[in-house]
């Protein structure tokens, strides 16, 4: 039986440690940048190290028969409707491997998550997305709050961190800037077209669709608005395209459901405040 690591709120290891706080945060022209386009991308967040084992605990937990798998919120070897065009896509693994429970409290991403939020970080879920060489399907145009309504208000914040280089041939993120002033737009399933979304555009929200591919050295990162329309293509090369999300909210934001808020995870009823065992505080208010 593996331990089911979302019982500790604080790092398991020395991967991430780094008391010089200040180091991490963002400038006032990237936050500034961030307010006005919704995105903000290029952030150096992993050295050669973590980078090694972040990939090497990867690499196990793709594995259908590794034995950490019932800690899995969501795992789906391939979230593709076309089976020849692979795309895998995990929620949970912070329980399962300490490098990808430690990331969490890694200086590198709250630090400029509570620039960014504007107060305390608290944790909701983390995610595996992994394209093979000249197999990886593409994640359709959407909105990340469109699949988190059963959580309110909205103050939550993405952080995409590359495990390779990430580039236009081998399916980068992709943002659309200033999407993150539109409304909320009707939720699509990621084995969908990519361009699905667009039938929902108004046609002065479809002049303005004009996406930006953000490529990104291993090691680097992007943080995205909640509202902010992104995707990605396929993945055209010899080689993978490995990637990590950390999604976080305000402290203080609460249930907007009467059922679980993730797959196993004991109910949080609507109204209370979202905290306990499974999202841990990560980094207080100043």
């Amino acid at each position: 039986m593996t331990e089911d690591l979302s019982r500790y709120h604080h790092p398991l290891t020395n991967l991430f440690v780094n008391n010089d706080l200040d180091s991490y945060r963002l400038s006032e022209e990237q936050v500034s940048f961030y307010r006005e386009h919704g995105y903000v991308a290029g952030v150096r967040v992993l050295n050669d190290e973590q980078l090694e084992v972040l990939r090497d605990e990867l690499a196990e937990l793709v594995d259908p028969s590794h034995p950490g798998h019932e800690l899995f919120y969501e795992f789906n070897a391939n979230e593709s409707a076309d089976p020849s065009r692979v795309l895998f896509h995990a929620l949970g693994a912070w329980r399962i491997k300490p490098g990808l429970h430690d990331l969490l409290w890694h200086p590198g991403f709250v630090v400029p998550a509570r620039q960014l939020l504007g107060g305390a970080v608290r944790f909701w879920h983390d995610q595996i997305f992994y394209k093979p060489a000249r197999h990886g399907g593409v994640v359709i145009w959407h909105q990340d709050y469109s699949y988190w309504t059963r959580t309110t208000p909205v103050g939550h914040i993405s952080c995409w961190i590359g495990l390779d280089d990430s580039t236009r041939a081998n399916g980068c993120l992709h943002y659309v800037p200033g999407s993150h002033h539109w409304p909320l737009l009707p939720r699509a399933s990621f084995a969908n077209e990519m361009d699905a979304i667009v039938d929902y555009l108004t046609p002065e929200q479809r002049a303005s669709f004009k996406p930006v591919p953000i490529e990104l050295k291993a090691g680097e990162c992007s943080f995205h608005h909640p509202f902010m329309v992104h995707g990605s293509y396929a993945n055209t090369t010899d080689t993978p395209r490995r990637g990590l999300v950390i999604n976080a909210f305000l402290d203080g934001t609460v249930s907007a459901t009467n059922t679980p808020l993730l797959e196993g995870v004991p109910v949080i009823e609507s109204g209370k405040k979202i905290d306990g065992q499974f999202f841990p505080l990560l980094l207080p208010e100043l």
